[in-house]
């Protein structure tokens, strides 16, 4: 532009008609336009460099901004936050006083630099140089009111984690760029970036608190692999307390192996033993199926042929109170042969479908994460009916579980949960089973509390109702008897339920104390009882 410019004005303007005097007012306009360019680029560079200077010393003057909004629990208490810090940081191509300079560097940092140092540092042909990271608020404090020219003050922010471990999984971690990476740190990322309010999950610290400690001490008194537990409200779907063990620190994730970042809730999938005779008794309630079964010998399974296939047992240690048990009694007292028979007087195709319906066959995309899919067989035939009546031939998520368990006991809506904390206003779900079956497998579960393995959980004034399981693990495609898993599921209260309650050891070992027994009774069950009686005080203060 500027030569095409020069042109015209050297040569007049070709093909312009009129008198010199007309060439003389273009020659003017020129000139006046040429003079305009050269203010309004001049200008241009004076605010890019005033303004990178002011914006230092904006920051100088501590006008931050977080970037990221806070994480409460159900009460308010901080589970993540931006806490905003400085690195100390001298440009020596802006020092003016290089004396000054050295001087206040060696009275704000006296133990890290004497004043020889700091001059040496300031008269260094380094253009950039970090002083000290993470410096103190009286050290910035000092720094910002000398307002020295190269001396300042590099914002940082850093998200800190006040509980720790405790809230690993649940609340997660970001990257270094301050993006979720895990947990509602990810799932939440829009909303925690482009919001100052904090945002409130449903999680309760207290009662997080209370598993946490719980399920530590159980891990390592029965020498378990790993240990779960949730508390979810029956009716809401709010989690209040979500615990996978082992864990990780979410300030510094290299510390712990990746393979502890792992959810098991929601990634673990598991044969969950004896719990699934809840869903067995569901459907013989929801069936019709009113009679007694004989239940002191092996259940033999035979093919379209006749030929017996396979034999169903219970444990060695299994005495039935009499030879003939009905539907209630064979849930009780967790009878396998009982249960396998129930299996096969249901119409064809009433287990899958009932399954489909608690969403077994699928992942769950859910609010806060998508779980694993659980794992159906993929024929139906006489062993895997009868097997399946008990928790073997199936696997599912412990969240599959838990979430199971509350349609059916919270009067048969299948309710989706949600980490984030709700009012208590109408929530939709989907019916899964007819209200009148479902009060009969509460007043079940709460006599398995009352009479059978469900004792230890039992709480003073209050009706518990619940259910254990112990599923054998495979190794190498065979049962292998020296690995279990062990789990209690409970709701409370048994004639209304508030909550559900769901705690899981894997692996876990005899102690003297359990006399040899590695079963739920003597480990889980002993360990929710734990949870329960601290918890409760707070769930209906």
């Amino acid at each position: 532009m500027f030569n095409v410019g020069q042109d015209i004005y050297k040569r007049g303007f070709a093909g312009i008609r009129g008198d010199g005097a007309g060439r003389g007012r273009m020659h003017t306009v020129y000139k006046w336009l040429r003079a305009a360019f050269i203010v309004f680029i001049g200008w241009t560079l004076y605010l890019g460099i005033s303004g990178t200077d002011n914006t230092r010393r904006a920051v100088a003057d501590g006008d931050w901004t977080v970037h990221r909004a806070d994480i409460v629990d159900r009460n308010g208490d901080i589970l993540a936050k931006n806490v905003m810090s400085g690195h100390i940081v001298l440009r020596n191509r802006d020092v003016v006083d290089k004396d000054a300079v050295a001087n206040m560097i060696h009275r704000a940092m006296p133990y890290e630099y004497s004043l020889n140092q700091a001059l040496e540092l300031v008269n260094s042909s380094r253009r950039f140089i970090y002083l000290k990271k993470y410096a103190s608020e009286y050290q910035r404090d000092m720094i910002k009111k000398a307002r020295l020219r190269g001396l300042e003050i590099e914002p940082v922010q850093d998200r800190k984690y006040p509980k720790g471990r405790m809230f690993s999984h649940a609340v997660g971690f970001v990257s270094g760029d301050g993006r979720g990476l895990e947990g509602a740190e990810r799932v939440y990322n829009k909303y925690l970036t482009e919001n100052k309010d904090p945002l409130q999950l449903s999680l309760d610290a207290r009662v997080q608190g209370v598993f946490y400690d719980q399920l530590s001490i159980a891990m390592q008194t029965y020498r378990a692999k790993s240990a779960m537990g949730m508390l979810m409200n029956s009716r809401t779907g709010e989690i209040v307390a979500m615990v996978s063990l082992p864990d990780y620190d979410p300030e510094n994730i290299s510390l712990d192996p990746a393979r502890n970042r792992m959810f098991m809730p929601m990634r673990g999938v598991f044969e969950m033993g004896s719990i699934f005779k809840i869903f067995n008794t569901a459907l013989a309630l929801e069936n019709g199926i009113n009679k007694e079964y004989y239940v002191k010998e092996p259940f033999p399974i035979e093919d379209k042929f006749g030929r017996v296939v396979h034999r169903i047992r219970d444990i060695r240690s299994f005495k039935p109170p009499r030879p003939n048990l009905n539907i209630e009694e064979i849930m009780m007292h967790s009878c396998n042969v009982g249960s396998a028979q129930i299996a096969m007087d249901l119409p064809d195709g009433a287990q899958r479908e009932f399954f489909e319906k608690l969403h077994f066959n699928q992942a769950l995309d859910l609010e806060f994460g998508r779980t694993e899919r659980g794992l159906m067989p993929q024929k139906w035939g006489p062993v895997e009916r009868a097997t399946i009546s008990f928790g073997h031939g199936i696997a599912v998520t412990p969240m599959h579980l838990m979430l199971g368990v509350n349609a059916v006991t919270n009067g048969g809506i299948y309710i989706y949960p949600t980490l984030q904390k709700r009012g208590l206003g109408v929530v939709r779900g989907e019916r899964v089973l007819d209200e009148e079956f479902s009060a009969q497998l509460r007043k079940i579960m709460l006599r398995v509390n009352e009479e059978t393995s469900g004792k230890k959980a039992r709480i003073a004034g209050i009706e518990i109702g619940g259910k254990t399981a112990t599923a054998e693990k495979y190794s190498n495609g065979k049962v292998d008897s020296k690995r279990n898993l062990t789990a209690y599921v409970g709701i409370f209260p048994a004639n209304a339920p508030q909550y559900t309650i769901l705690v899981i050891l894997d692996e876990p070992q005899a102690t003297k104390d359990s006399w040899g027994w590695k079963t739920a009774a003597w480990n889980a069950v002993p360990t929710t009882g734990k949870i329960l009686d601290s918890i409760l005080p707070l769930l209906f203060e």
